[in-house]
C-alpha cells in the first residue's frame, strides 16, 4: 500500500495508522524481494545463455559442427580486439609489427568458427595493420608486402585447419561406424550362444529320454554334455572380463576326463581378447585330440605347461600315446584359426605330428591389463 503517512492526521486512530504502516512495510518488502528475485532470474539466465556459447564454440573447436554466424563473427571481433591490443603492447618495443598479432586472432577464429569466418578475420586483421598506426611511420610499399605474406599465412592457417577438420570428422565417423559394427557383433554372438545353449538343453533332453533304461551309459554321458555347456558359458564369460589359464584348460579338457591330461604352470591371469583367442585354440586342438589324437585312444595322454617371461607367454601342448598321424590333408579352417588367432597379440602357433601324438608350441604377448 502506498500511503504517505504524512497526510495521516494526530486524530487519525493509532491502531489503524500501525495497520497501514504495518501493509507498507510489508508491501515495501514485497517489491524488494520481487526486484531480487527478478535480477537473480535475469543472472541465472544470463549464466545459462553463456554456458550455451561455450559449449557452442567448444564444439565449434572440435570440428562436431559450426557456431551460429553472430557467435562465430562475435568470437572473431573479440580475437581481434586482443590481437590490436597485444600489437599495441608490441608498438612500444618494436612499432613496425604490424600483421604479426593477428596470425593467432586468424587460426582461433578458424579453428571455431569455421572457414568463412577465418577469412574475414584475416580481411579486417589485414585492414587494421595498414590503417592502424601505433608509430610514425605510414603505410608504404613494404607494409603492403607484409600485407599480402600476412594472406599467404592466413590462408595456409586456415586451409590447414579445415583439412585437419575433415580428417578428424573421417575419423570421427569411422569410429562411430565401429562402435555400431561392435555392438552388432555382440548382439550376434549373444544370439548364437542362446541357441547352441539350447540346442545343447535340447540335445541333453532327447539323450536323457532314450537313454532312460541305460542309467551306466547315461552317467557317462551326462557330465560331458554339462561339462561342454560349462565350457561355452566360460568363452561367453571370459569375452568381457578375462580369466586364468588354469581354469580355461579345466573347462575345455574336463569332459575329456582329468585322469587323461596333466597342467604344469603358475597361475596367470589372461585378459579378456586373450582368453578368447586362447579358448578358440584350445578348443579346436582338444577337439582334434577326441577325434584322432590321444583322447581317442585308451592309453593317449596329454600334457599341457605354460611359462612366462617377461610379457612373453609360451604354451606346449604335447599328446602321447595316441594314433599315429600317417598323412596330413590339406589346411582347413581348424589349421587356419590355429596360425591366426594370436596374430594380434604379436604371436604365433607351430603344430607338428610326430609319431608319439601331435606337439604344439604357441607363443604370444600377454597385454598389460
Amino acid at each position: 500500500m502506498a500511503i504517505s503517512f504524512l497526510h495521516i492526521g494526530a486524530d487519525f486512530p493509532r491502531w489503524r495508522k500501525a495497520s497501514y504502516q504495518a501493509s507498507y512495510r510489508r508491501g515495501a518488502r514485497a517489491r524488494i524481494l520481487r526486484r531480487i528475485g527478478l535480477n537473480l532470474d535475469r543472472l541465472i539466465g544470463l549464466m545459462v545463455r553463456m554456458m550455451n556459447w561455450l559449449e557452442e564454440m567448444r564444439r565449434g573447436w572440435r570440428g562436431i559442427s559450426r557456431p551460429p554466424v553472430l557467435l562465430g563473427v562475435g568470437f572473431a571481433l573479440l580475437c581481434l580486439a586482443l590481437a590490436t591490443l597485444a600489437r599495441w603492447s608490441l608498438a612500444l618495443i618494436r612499432p613496425d609489427v604490424f600483421f604479426t598479432p593477428y596470425i593467432p586472432a586468424v587460426f582461433f577464429a578458424t579453428a571455431v568458427g569455421g572457414a568463412q569466418i577465418g577469412i574475414l578475420t584475416a580481411l579486417l586483421g589485414g585492414a587494421l595493420g595498414v590503417g592502424v598506426n601505433f608509430g610514425a611511420s605510414s603505410a608504404d610499399f613494404a607494409r603492403i608486402a607484409l600485407l599480402l605474406i600476412f594472406w599467404g599465412v592466413s590462408g595456409l592457417t586456415i586451409w590447414g585447419i579445415e583439412h585437419y577438420r575433415s580428417i578428424a570428422a573421417q575419423q570421427r565417423q569411422i569410429a562411430k561406424r565401429l562402435i555400431e559394427e561392435e555392438a552388432y557383433r555382440r548382439l550376434v554372438v549373444d544370439e548364437l550362444q542362446h541357441r547352441l545353449k539350447n540346442k545343447l538343453s535340447v540335445i541333453h533332453a532327447v539323450l536323457h529320454q532314450v537313454l532312460d533304461k541305460e542309467p551306466q551309459i547315461w552317467s557317462s554321458v551326462d557330465h560331458r554334455l554339462r561339462a561342454l555347456a560349462a565350457t561355452d558359458d566360460l568363452i561367453a564369460r571370459v569375452d568381457g572380463s578375462g580369466c586364468d589359464i588354469r581354469d580355461l584348460l579345466l573347462s575345455e579338457l574336463g569332459p575329456y576326463g582329468h585322469v587323461r591330461f596333466n597342467l604344469n604352470g603358475e597361475p596367470l591371469f589372461l585378459p579378456a581378447k586373450l582368453a578368447v583367442s586362447l579358448a578358440l585354440i584350445f578348443h579346436e586342438l582338444a577337439t582334434n585330440a577326441a577325434k584322432y589324437g590321444a583322447f581317442s585312444s585308451a592309453r593317449g595322454l596329454l600334457q599341457v605347461s605354460w611359462t612366462l617371461s617377461d610379457d612373453r607367454l609360451n604354451v606346449i601342448w604335447d599328446e602321447t600315446e595316441g594314433p599315429a598321424v600317417e598323412q596330413v590333408g590339406a589346411a582347413g579352417f581348424g589349421t587356419k584359426l590355429l596360425k591366426s588367432a594370436l596374430a594380434p597379440f604379436d604371436g604365433k602357433t607351430e603344430i607338428s605330428f610326430l609319431k608319439s601324438g601331435v606337439h604344439c608350441t604357441m607363443q604370444c604377448r600377454v597385454p598389460k591389463s
